[in-house]
């Protein structure tokens, strides 16, 4: 798809100020070249009925964890051992099944608002842990599934060197890790520099966890990343955290800081049970923290310390991680309404921290110029309609709060991206993915 000179005129739209009314962009060569306040209709021009906000990033994601959705809630267990259904699909994965089912998990994604993709990707190698002849042919397969869905990706390509952490020491890679190791951070470095640009995508590094990468390693992808995004797991689970101080007398956020890895462009996933120590070291790196709470519930790994960490300074991003719920909405308010839970306090994020973090992962995934309404800024849209079951009445006092804290995916009703039109009234430009996404688990669940 291309993008069209166009002029687009939104009933209501989230600009840096605050929310503005009867609002015209115009878009040339996929930016907003003029954005002009109180405005009427033009003839000729698009119309878009609601409010229109920024596009969301959804700063971490895991494709192929979609394939779970529905498959994953019976029985009694923990991460842990939801972590054995995931390696299942894990092994099932090759190039084709991998590109037809992210295909469907990408434009899932625009159909809910986002318009930016930070795939964590690990699964690079055959089922034996022997490269495929093209040796980032599941990375690729990524790429060409975001294309299809029209959706920008970041590929933090992961680093993933062991099979697990205790205390004495790392353990080697078994069953469905073999095909996430490249061997050692050379091997991976090679692979990684073969990837060829491409104008939807960027790439980055990242670092599985501290189970998975040892400190040294740590140390030399930080270096490899320059001033790319690097993102990494810390501090998921309470286990991971024992299995690291048992190992190395520190938290998994102290082994990366003494890597030289806590920078401002690293972004620590969930941080769900970071110390204060933590947070601190992360506030004064102007560090990023992705928060990903309707996976952190669906898994049951517990609450981030989501205030403590605005407090200190680091900025918050949303992903959908294992896709248990796509929908940034969703994620942003349970941000407020986690601390609400924890506290026993309303009010600790307003709908304005909110919807900021829901367009923050696009400067995590090395997008500045995306993220706000705003004239030289990419030209990402997505309306959201005021009269829908959910949001009837916002029109009576249209501001972030009747979105942020009641509408939902269901309520998106366009989306363009880079001044590209990929969903209209509700339906994706060229994925189906009613049709698609069944067809693609199928084929990876007996």
């Amino acid at each position: 798809m291309t993008s069209t000179d166009r002029l687009i005129w939104c009933e209501y739209a989230v600009l840096p100020a605050g929310v503005a009314e009867g609002v015209t962009i115009e878009v040339a060569g996929g930016r907003c070249t003029t954005v002009t306040t109180d405005t009427e209709p033009q003839t000729g021009g698009d119309r878009r009925a609601g409010i229109t906000l920024p596009g969301a990033a959804n700063t971490h994601s895991h494709a192929f964890h979609r394939a779970l959705r529905h498959r994953s809630q019976t029985g009694r267990g923990s991460f842990w051992t939801w972590r054995e259904q995931m390696y299942a699909i894990a092994e099932a994965l090759d190039p084709d099944r991998y590109h037809r089912l992210a295909r469907a998990v990408f434009a899932e994604m625009t159909l809910a608002g986002f318009t930016a993709v930070g795939e964590f990707h690990y699964v690079h190698h055959q089922a034996d842990g022997s490269p495929y002849a093209e040796p980032n042919a599941m990375g690729l397969a990524l790429v060409e599934a975001a294309r299809d869905a029209g959706v920008r990706i970041t590929l933090l390509d992961t680093i993933y060197l062991h099979g697990g952490l205790d205390a004495g020491g790392y353990r080697p890679l078994e069953g469905a890790q073999r095909r996430f190791g490249d061997g050692s951070f050379d091997g991976w470095a090679e692979r990684v520099a073969a990837v060829a640009p491409a104008p939807h995508l960027r790439i980055g590094a990242a670092v599985h966890s501290v189970r998975a990468v040892d400190p040294a390693a740590i140390a030399a992808v930080g270096e490899w990343a320059g001033g790319a995004p690097l993102h990494a797991h810390v501090s998921e689970q309470r286990a991971e955290n024992e299995a690291c101080h048992a190992a190395h007398a520190s938290s998994p956020t102290e082994v990366f800081d003494r890597a030289g890895a806590v920078t401002p462009t690293f972004t620590a996933v969930h941080a769900t049970h970071a110390t204060d120590g933590d947070v601190d070291a992360l506030g004064r790196a102007d560090a990023a923290v992705c928060l990903c709470p309707t996976t952190e519930r669906d898994l049951g790994d517990g609450v981030g310390p989501a205030s403590r960490l605005a407090r200190a300074g680091v900025t918050l991003a949303i992903g959908s991680d294992s896709h248990a719920v796509v929908d940034p909405f969703e994620e942003a308010r349970l941000i407020e309404l986690h601390e609400r839970l924890v506290t026993g306090a309303r009010g600790v994020f307003d709908a304005g921290d909110l919807a900021a973090t829901m367009h923050a992962g696009h400067q995590a995934l090395g997008w500045d110029d995306a993220g706000s309404i705003d004239a030289g800024q990419r030209a990402d849209l997505v309306t959201v309609s005021l009269s829908t079951p959910r949001t009837a009445g916002a029109t009576l006092a249209p501001d972030l709060t009747a979105v942020v804290f009641a509408a939902g995916a269901a309520d998106v009703t366009h989306v363009t991206i880079d001044g590209v039109d990929v969903v209209a009234d509700r339906r994706h430009a060229t994925v189906d993915v009613a049709t698609e996404m069944p067809a693609a688990i199928e084929e990876l669940t007996p």
